[in-house]
């Protein structure tokens, strides 16, 4: 006999034995409920669900109770039952009519969407100056603003009071690329100037980031002081603020970032970077003697970024409007849940109080390129579905891993792909009001071309 059995399959498989009546039997059992989770929590709907569950079980023991030949009949009118086993409300306005204290539903009808502002943000994010021009001792032909914000991003609690900027990369050698971002490049990727020349005029980039990658050990192992001829390089051929990176070993950036800061000194750039791993002190008072800005890097952990840029200020020297964060920035599906999360704690935090979190924030988004679906021609698993067109889903990709991680606070993006920063930039600049969104023709929207 099975451990379980309802009163319904019971009554049932009576019938089905042609059975009428039973003399000189006791059942003897547990009852059971099982009420839906959905139904409504604790409070008048759950009271309501939960008769209608007794009610149903009642019916059918009055149905076994007769089988057993007790006179139910003439206790119960029909009516009664079947008002008992009536279906329950359609939808929750039903459930509130049949429940009249149940004031709920008709409450949510009446309630209307209304802006308002968080008064727990009182604090702004630290506003940070990229770039000097002549009249601040640099070359640069304007200087860029960014942070100042005293609300999250595109909120109606505080106006954005600088723009977020994109930065586009620039290598002092050639590397390995995506075919859609290489073909953009070829006539320029063995001259960093004429790259970042092209980056600014043709493509439209608020800044250029120049990498030094070739002083790698592993790669070429470019001494510091050559490498940082190519600073001086792209420093002439354009007068936009600039960002200056290394190859990322630990034990050459300390050496190739300092010379690339004395190269450029007084021209305000953006030194990437300092982190925990490396001699973080003796980058930021590179910065700090030389009149540049430390991009603090961290890798998505929060209380590490916070300790860090402590470091930098109480140990390094580096003041508050000198310091950018980078929280490390995870491409769209492979960790954007967590780098979106990450940042956007940072900037709660900081709109909050937290005096160790408020400054800009630095996005990596070329790291969108790291992933496979963005630049393999196919997925590797043969089951898999066609991925599309390769030449549309890297931009793609890159334009939602930027956006992605400007809604959580992102000032600056470093950037590949014409395209992306495009859309990117008209993107950020509609939220803001500063241009006029394009609306698409929805109506013929399946003869668009993307």
């Amino acid at each position: 006999m099975a451990d379980k059995i309802k009163l319904s399959d019971l009554n049932k498989t009576l019938a089905d034995y042609g059975v009428e009546a039973l003399q000189g039997v006791s059942i003897e059992g547990d009852i059971e409920i099982e009420i839906d989770a959905g139904a409504g929590g604790v409070g008048p709907l759950f009271a309501y669900y939960f008769g209608q569950e007794v009610a149903q079980i009642a019916v059918q023991l009055v149905k076994f109770a007769r089988t057993m030949g007790y006179p139910v009949d003439a206790l119960l009118a029909p009516a009664a039952v079947a008002q008992a086993v009536s279906p329950a409300p359609a939808d929750v306005a039903a459930a509130a009519k049949a429940i009249p204290e149940w004031k709920v539903a008709s409450s949510l009808a009446a309630a209307k969407f209304q802006v308002g502002t968080d008064s727990s943000w009182k604090f702004p994010i630290q506003e940070v100056t990229l770039g000097a021009t002549k009249a601040d001792g640099g070359s640069r032909g304007h200087a860029l603003k960014i942070g100042g914000e005293k609300a999250l991003p595109f909120f109606f609690d505080a106006a954005m009071p600088n723009k977020p900027l994109v930065t586009m990369d620039v290598f002092d050698t050639p590397i390995g690329m995506a075919k859609a971002v290489k073909m953009h490049y070829e006539d320029v990727i063995n001259s960093p100037g004429e790259w970042a020349k092209k980056a600014v005029k043709q493509f439209g980039a608020d800044m250029v980031t120049v990498h030094l990658i070739s002083t790698d050990p592993l790669l070429k192992d470019t001494p510091a002081k050559e490498a940082a001829k190519t600073v001086e390089e792209v420093l002439q051929a354009v007068d936009v603020p600039i960002c200056i990176g290394g190859s990322g070993n630990p034990d050459k950036d300390p050496d190739v970032l300092t010379a690339a800061a004395e190269v450029a000194q007084g021209e305000r750039a953006l030194i990437a970077s300092a982190n925990l791993n490396m001699d973080w002190e003796r980058i930021g008072k590179a910065c700090v003697d030389n009149g540049h800005v430390c991009l603090a890097w961290t890798q998505l952990e929060i209380n590490s970024q916070k300790e860090l840029n402590r470091k930098l200020m109480k140990v390094a020297g580096v003041p508050r409007e000198s310091i950018v964060m980078d929280p490390t920035t995870a491409a769209l599906a492979y960790g954007m849940d967590f780098a979106y999360t990450n940042m956007e704690r940072i900037r709660l935090g900081a709109l909050k109080g937290d005096e160790e979190l408020t400054f800009p924030m630095s996005s990596g988004t070329t790291n969108a390129w790291g992933v496979r679906e963005s630049w393999m021609v196919r997925s590797p698993n043969k089951e898999d579905s066609d991925w599309g067109d390769r030449m549309l889903r890297g931009p793609i990709w890159e334009i939602l891993t930027g956006f992605s991680l400007a809604m959580a606070g992102v000032d600056i993006f470093m950037m590949m792909h014409p395209q992306a920063v495009a859309y990117l930039h008209e993107i950020t600049q509609s939220l803001m009001g500063l241009i006029e969104a394009q609306t698409p023709d929805t109506a013929n929207w399946i003869k668009m071309e993307v």
